[in-house]
């Protein structure tokens, strides 16, 4: 920063004080991903007239994938981000499987913490935990999400049934792993990325979680 800047006599200090009147802290992109969807189509129209072409849509999967993504280039990588769809998507509409890599798109689909919102095409995994039945009422009865009351147990029963009817002998590595992306993804999320806390709230050790991602392709 300028000030580091000042101290090492790289800046002149009297130029400093000249324009330090006011500061003013904008935080990353990271910290307010509830402004990645407006700045996203922002941007994808901004490339279109640029290039002279008709905006690129992006879909609901898309944005959530982007709306997990930590950003470490900030708005400028979004922008840059956005000017590379508009010239390497195949179609009109931006599809999760045009993202560019770094994205680290899966085969599971995604609930982003700021659109609430699924793939196009959701596996049986996440069709079976949206139908599950009412949870009691009552006084006594407890407090019990939806997800949790048993239908996401039905929906992977419903998944490994699937795959085990088909020829593949990978059944076990990729439930395990579609699993445990999706809940180092909600970790993540819900600590904002930061790999720590995650770890902590999932029970498990920092080396552990970060080898996870790498081999998960999370990263």
């Amino acid at each position: 920063n300028l000030e580091q800047r000042v101290k090492e006599g790289v800046f002149r200090e009297d130029l400093f004080h000249r324009l330090n009147v006011i500061r003013l802290r904008l935080p990353a992109l990271r910290e307010r991903r509830e402004d990645i969807p407006m700045l996203t189509r922002h941007f994808l129209q901004q490339s279109a007239r640029q290039l002279g072409v008709e905006p690129k849509r992006i879909s609901e999967a898309a944005l959530a994938w982007i709306g997990q993504f930590a950003f470490p280039g900030n708005v400028r990588q979004l922008e840059n981000m956005c000017h590379w769809l508009t010239v390497m998507a195949p179609a009109q509409v931006i599809e999760p499987k045009d993202l560019p890599p770094e994205v680290a798109v899966t085969e599971l689909p995604l609930t982003s913490p700021v659109l609430a919102a699924s793939s196009a095409e959701p596996a049986v995994l996440v069709q079976a935990s949206m139908e599950v039945a009412a949870p009691p009422t009552g006084p006594d009865a407890p407090a019990v999400h939806p997800a949790f009351d048993g239908g996401w147990e039905q929906g992977l029963e419903a998944e490994a049934r699937t795959l085990l009817s088909t020829d593949r002998s990978d059944v076990w590595d990729t439930l395990t792993a579609r699993f445990e992306s999706r809940l180092i993804q909600a970790a993540l999320a819900a600590t904002r990325g930061r790999r720590i806390d995650a770890a902590q709230k999932l029970g498990i050790g920092r080396n552990t979680i970060t080898r996870k991602i790498q081999e998960l392709g999370l990263e």
